[in-house]
């Protein structure tokens, strides 16, 4: 009896019943078990069973296409705001390139990560070394940021006032599969656009910009940007330990701690640090702070006084190495006056956050990429993911948040361009003094949501590392902290209207009017409902805050947030819109400017009217919060 169930239980698997019904296959299961447990027999199953435990299922990967060819937008977007002959010229180049980022540049950065780096301390005989070793594939991404001239084409102005363009739109395809190299471009880029305008007697530092934006792997140099102190935080004033004592021949000695350093394996690097007087004191606060370059190397190629205390073990962005540095007699030069670090090393903080506005956008399109592909291969209920509806509105929606975001930054790149070629109006040097903060807010808390919804268009897969997703999602993590957290950037965007007196946002409404206005009227009447939002928007927050200044001002404060957001919306709503009522556009260019305007453009006003930011709603947050805390009073 018990050979003939056995049997039985073969001619099922053979002939596939058992997965038409598992309570069949329970049934026969525990009936064996009986019999074996009766007949006191050893239980031989078949190879054949022991095989079927492995199942023969398999998915096929979504594949990654070229990343210029498959971005509509971008490729529509640059075809709109260049000249027609720099457009075929840049085109050409994005064309290629985005070839090479699919493959590849795509392995090398898959392998980085897999390859992290590693400090070791001493060498074998005991002598300390600091050495970060990093893998080959981190150094051919380095090499190919030379050959692809993704530092130099900002410099080089072949295309004059669209050559940040450009660069950014080169960047923006690089990024997400550079294995985070993208990372210490930005602050090469910082540093390039410092030193472009050093002193002339300073050979030292010309020869360091050469260096910066060679296309020469042999000759390119990378810049570090060490900032944060012990006490961390976006408070360099207060946070800022470092000193540094005048030499005879003009340089300075840097003393101090490092505690968070980026691309620690650069060349050189800009740092803060506070001068000492003939009796070692030292001024406190921002006004203390000096601008100091300094390379990493000395002429006998050891460390230049510096002593690497360990790698920062971190969420994401493993690949890249961030490092604890104490300086201990590192020789500098100043290049800035007295006093004037924070505002000298201002440009370098402008750039790394356009740099991180595109690092935010270029993953929103990467999960997008492989998930739209993913949907014409992955099966569920029968049917193939894009024919189902309720998941192609998912991928819709997160497409829209994408091109809104890459619309800030085109517009950012647009407006530096024009910028650095002495061509940009007073309201287009207000305007991107204003945008750069809010893009790079707005965008990073963006790239958090759009990538972790992505993760579930993979289901389980989306969470398993061997398919170089989840990096993606911890990656992105660290975008809304770098170069100022969310709310550090809001209070900045809140110091930018206040402290130009009001001009940065007449500014800002001169130019989203203007561009609404004329959509307006290209589109003779299509666009005019989601014109009319926009202004609406736009008004509504604008009441706010003139209200709120004039009235209310412990509001502003508490509001900066959804202050911040509100300008982020509406500027790309009339991006957006832009973009729709150009000749080329087509209808699904206005589905996405009118699905952009569907959500509530102006957050700042909302919470207003409903008495969001009075002091009443400012204790119920205190109470909410810390209620239960053993400090609470």
């Amino acid at each position: 009896m018990f050979s003939s169930s056995l049997s039985a239980l073969r001619q099922q698997i053979y002939r596939g019943s058992i997965y038409r019904s598992r309570n069949k296959l329970i049934i026969c299961v525990l009936n064996i078990k009986r019999q074996f447990k009766s007949h006191n027999t050893v239980l031989q199953v078949s190879s054949e069973f022991q095989h079927s435990k492995s199942g023969s299922f398999h998915q096929n990967a979504p594949t990654l296409e070229n990343q210029y060819l498959g971005d509509v937008f971008l490729k529509a977007s640059l075809k709109r705001i260049l000249p027609s002959e720099v457009f075929n010229d840049v085109s050409k180049d994005l064309k290629r390139f985005g070839e090479r980022v699919a493959g590849e540049i795509y392995e090398l950065g898959y392998h980085a990560e897999l390859n992290q780096p590693i400090l070791q301390h001493y060498d074998a005989w005991g002598r300390r070394v600091d050495e970060i070793k990093t893998s080959q594939e981190w150094k051919n991404l380095k090499a190919i940021s030379a050959e692809e001239g993704l530092i130099s084409i900002g410099y080089e102005n072949k295309h004059h006032e669209w050559s940040r363009l450009h660069q950014i739109s080169k960047l923006y395809l690089f990024s997400p599969s550079s294995g985070l190299y993208s990372c210490p471009l930005a602050m090469t880029d910082g540093a390039a656009k410092i030193l472009k305008d050093a002193p002339v007697s300073e050979k030292v530092l010309k020869n360091a910009y050469k260096h910066l934006t060679s296309r020469d792997p042999k000759e390119f140099w990378t810049s570090g940007q060490w900032m944060t102190e012990r006490k961390g935080g976006s408070d360099v004033g207060g946070g800022t330990e470092t000193i540094a004592q005048a030499q005879e021949d003009g340089t300075y000695k840097l003393y101090g701690y490092k505690w968070f350093s980026s691309a620690t394996d650069a060349e050189m690097t800009l740092t803060l640090a506070r001068i000492c007087d003939s009796q070692g004191c030292t001024e406190a606060g921002s006004k203390g702070l000096s601008l100091f370059y300094l390379e990493t190397r000395d002429i006998k190629g050891g460390l230049n006084g510096i002593q690497i205390q360990r790698l920062k073990n971190k969420l994401g962005t493993r690949q890249l190495p961030t490092a604890e540095l104490l300086l201990d007699g590192s020789s500098s030069l100043k290049i800035s006056d007295y006093g004037k670090g924070v505002s000298s090393i201002s440009q370098m903080l402008t750039m790394t956050r356009i740099h991180n506005s595109l690092f935010s956008v270029a993953p929103m399109r990467r999960i997008l990429s492989f998930a739209r592909d993913y949907a014409t291969k992955r099966v569920a209920f029968q049917k193939y993911l894009i024919q189902h509806p309720l998941h192609m509105r998912t991928l819709a929606t997160m497409e829209v948040e994408t091109r809104a975001g890459l619309s800030l930054v085109l517009e950012i790149a647009r407006l530096l361009g024009l910028q650095e070629n002495g061509k940009a109006s007073e309201n287009d040097e207000l305007v991107l003094r204003l945008l750069t903060s809010i893009t790079k807010l707005y965008t990073a808390k963006q790239a958090v949501q759009v990538v972790s919804e992505g993760l579930e268009c993979f289901g389980g897969q989306g969470y398993i590392e061997d398919t170089g997703l989840p990096g993606l999602l911890r990656d992105v993590q660290v975008l809304p902290i770098w170069e100022g957290t969310t709310n550090i950037l809001s209070l900045d965007v809140l110091r930018a209207i206040t402290k130009s007196k009001g001009m940065v946002i007449n500014a800002f409404c001169d130019i989203v009017m203007k561009k609404i206005s004329d959509a307006r009227a290209q589109s003779r009447g299509n666009l005019s409902g989601v014109c009319d939002i926009v202004e609406k928007n736009l008004r509504k927050t604008v009441e706010f805050l003139q209200e709120a200044a004039e009235e209310r001002p412990e509001y502003l404060e508490i509001a900066a947030r959804d202050l911040a957001y509100s300008l982020a919306r509406v500027y790309a709503g009339a991006l957006l819109t832009e973009h729709a009522s150009w000749s080329e556009a087509d209808e699904y260019d206005v589905a996405v400017a009118k699905r952009w305007c569907l959500q509530d453009l102006s957050p700042v006003s909302h919470c207003h009217v409903s008495d969001g930011y009075s002091s009443g709603e400012t204790s119920v947050d205190y109470e909410i919060t810390m209620k239960g805390h053993p400090q609470y009073e």
